[in-house]
């Protein structure tokens, strides 16, 4: 029997999502949806613990149950049986680093490490080790390190090393006993296939590793800590496996775990923001990508190397080889417009919405499309989980500016959308200032399909149109292009995306008077942007201390 379906799974920060698509067709034709059972753990531990400001931990517990529950949900969902499904691929948020023991069980399943916040999951927005980036930027430059200019000249607290220093630093019996500090996805990788794998495209982008130059020395690291010197090779893999290629083939605990049967191509993980270019169809340079979800990343390919500043990075071949992919970021979108709601709009929006069977989104979007730009008198910077791009600094804050006893949880609402635009076009300025000519750009993510305010927002705010994407999944939809490429259904990126991707579903156009109007407050955030952010009054990192 001929195989021709494949599966793509992308583990997003809440949920694990699962599409299951017909190669020779090209269309998705089942999917489902797992929420993590732990969620994200940034108040206490399941045994009750409490954790300390800016941690942001996982279970890895609830990756293993997304593989239990989501394929099977998909498969049926599909009408497809699991021996007609050639290949898997899957995809993370990155980077999302656990500690495990030579034998791959994470450190937090044992009963010694059950009560420690360092022997789980730190999730990519853990910035808990923003001094340790500090840090490691300062080392570097004293050194005169080439490898962080790869960085935009920073290294951010997302990372990798951050996060292992934190854990030196603060909890050195956890890091003694670590084999291998993992990326989340190479991880699920090994429980399914046996093999360790580290994925060229994470280490890249997230771990400081470049194909012509590795890694950083081992003097590098001993100049952090000398604990740290001969990390490479030991505690960090220095195997490296590229792109377009097959981790591994599911083994009996894999097909135990998945369901999928043994002797099933894996393909070698990526990034969640990074993969899901090619179900855009973007494969060359020009095209920008904007995922807005929890957070937001801006991507982009590009011919030759450009040094930008603040930009989290550009990996070679990373997605498509050929060219650097280079990424930039916000660190809250859906995430800032989620806690506004839960905990600053009053009882009696809620209650409306109900009686107009509605959620409070809609409610408040429904109310803030009448606003007009500039009538709220409203400005905002929306640092409310750090500055990813271009600043780089996640002990700065949000900050809303021209509130007045009149000032409506409809008008703060807009104003949040309006301050996640102005830093979207802040980071596209800072690219084409640079030399990365950005000629359109494609949203995709739930954000850009269900909310037709805030897509019309982002057209005016950069005075560009936004094409929307196709699929409202589209990481989990271009980790089964790459699936496919494992199983050799494709040959090239360039041939799955041809079949697959889903490019445009429909476009904004920018109103020309509104570009005018939100110019004027652009000019005006990009001064606060400036005074607050590059150290001319430091007001936010003085408030952060005394936490």
């Amino acid at each position: 029997m001929k195989k021709k379906y494949v599966i793509g799974i992308d583990f997003g920060t809440l949920s694990g999502r699962a599409t299951v698509v017909d190669t020779e067709s090209g269309d998705e034709v089942g999917g489902a949806v797992y929420e993590y059972p732990h969620g994200v753990m940034d108040k206490t531990l399941p045994c009750g613990r409490e954790l300390p400001d800016k941690f942001a931990l996982e279970h890895p517990a609830d990756y293993l149950e997304v593989l239990k529950n989501v394929i099977p949900m998909a498969l049926s969902d599909a009408g497809v049986s699991a021996d007609e499904v050639a290949a898997l691929g899957i995809d993370f948020t990155a980077c999302t680093l656990l500690p495990v023991f030579e034998d791959g069980t994470p450190l937090c399943f044992a009963e010694k490490y059950k009560s420690e916040p360092h022997a789980y999951v730190k999730l990519w927005k853990h910035h808990a080790s923003q001094p340790d980036a500090d840090r490691i930027t300062e080392i570097a430059k004293e050194r005169g390190e080439s490898f962080l200019r790869r960085y935009g000249g920073k290294i951010s607290s997302e990372w990798a090393f951050p996060k292992i220093l934190q854990i030196l630093r603060e909890a050195p019996e956890v890091y003694d006993d670590t084999y291998r500090f993992m990326e989340a996805a190479d991880w699920v990788s090994l429980m399914l296939t046996g093999v360790e794998t580290h994925s060229a495209t994470f280490a890249g982008c997230k771990a400081m590793w470049d194909a012509e130059e590795g890694y950083p020395s081992a003097d590098f690291f001993g100049a952090l800590d000398e604990r740290m010197r001969n990390i490479i090779g030991t505690k960090v893999s220095d195997k490296i496996s590229p792109i377009a290629t097959a981790a591994g083939y599911i083994n009996e605990r894999g097909s135990e775990l998945c369901g999928l049967p043994v002797g099933t191509a894996l393909s070698v993980p990526l990034p969640d923001a990074h993969v899901a270019l090619p179900a855009l169809g973007i494969v060359s340079p020009g095209e920008m990508m904007v995922i807005l979800g929890t957070s937001s990343c801006q991507m982009i390919h590009s011919a030759e190397v450009s040094e930008i500043p603040g930009i989290c990075g550009y990996v070679r071949d990373g997605i498509v080889p050929g060219y650097y992919t280079y990424e930039a970021g916000q660190s809250c979108v859906g995430d800032t417009f989620d806690r506004f709601v839960k905990n600053f709009v009053p009882k009696s929006y809620f209650e409306e919405a109900e009686r107009e069977g509605i959620n409070i989104h809609a409610l408040l979007r429904r109310k803030a499309k009448d606003e007009g730009v500039g009538k709220s008198g409203l400005l905002c910077l929306d640092w409310f989980n750090g500055n990813r791009s271009i600043l780089v600094d996640d002990d700065l804050s949000g900050m809303l500016l021209g509130v007045t006893l009149n000032t409506t949880p409809e008008q703060i609402y807009r104003c949040l959308i309006e301050g996640a635009a102005f830093g979207c076009r802040r980071i596209i300025d800072n690219f084409t200032e640079h030399g990365v000519a950005i000629d359109s750009i494609c949203a995709c993510g739930g954000i850009a399909r269900k909310d037709e305010m805030m897509m019309q927002i982002y057209a005016d705010v950069t005075g560009r149109e936004i094409k929307i994407a196709g699929t409202l999944q589209a990481p989990a939809l271009a980790s089964a292009i790459y699936a496919a490429i494992a199983a050799g259904i494709f040959k090239t990126v360039e041939e799955g995306s041809a079949r697959i991707a889903k490019p445009c579903y429909k476009i904004y156009t920018p109103s020309w008077e509104n570009h005018k109007l939100y110019d004027r407050i652009y000019a005006e955030y990009k001064r606060l942007y400036d005074y607050f952010g590059r150290g001319e009054n430091n007001v936010m990192k003085v408030l952060s201390s005394m936490k």
